[in-house]
């Protein structure tokens, strides 16, 4: 999790703030920034959101965080796969999937 400690230092927060925001202590998130322990999915999903960059800047595998907004293949992949392999004729039939919700409006139904 090397890219933790500058993401938070981009944006001007404090460990402490940051924990408040994940809603865990202060010493939980230093070691994520030390790390000694590794957030699970959701959590990098939620410090994702909060540092305005993707889940492959957190985890170290781009050098520049991503626009606020901007998913890449990869975030998407690791979203849908909780980061085991997908094959590129996979995720080609899940965003043909998408497509298709897409274009036929289907909503899920609500409660």
């Amino acid at each position: 999790m090397l890219n933790l400690l500058n993401a938070r230092k981009a944006i001007h927060k404090t460990q402490q703030e940051v924990a408040d925001y994940l809603g865990i202590s202060r010493q939980a998130y230093s070691n994520y920034e030390a790390g000694k322990r590794e957030p699970d999915f959701e959590t990098l999903l939620k410090l994702g959101e909060y540092f305005g960059c993707s889940v492959d800047y957190l985890l170290g595998n781009k050098k520049d965080p991503a626009p606020k907004g901007e998913v890449s293949d990869e975030d998407i992949k690791f979203a849908l796969f909780d980061g085991a392999p997908v094959t590129d004729a996979q995720y080609e039939e899940v965003k043909r999937f998408a497509k298709f919700i897409a274009e036929h409006n289907i909503r899920p139904k609500e409660d």
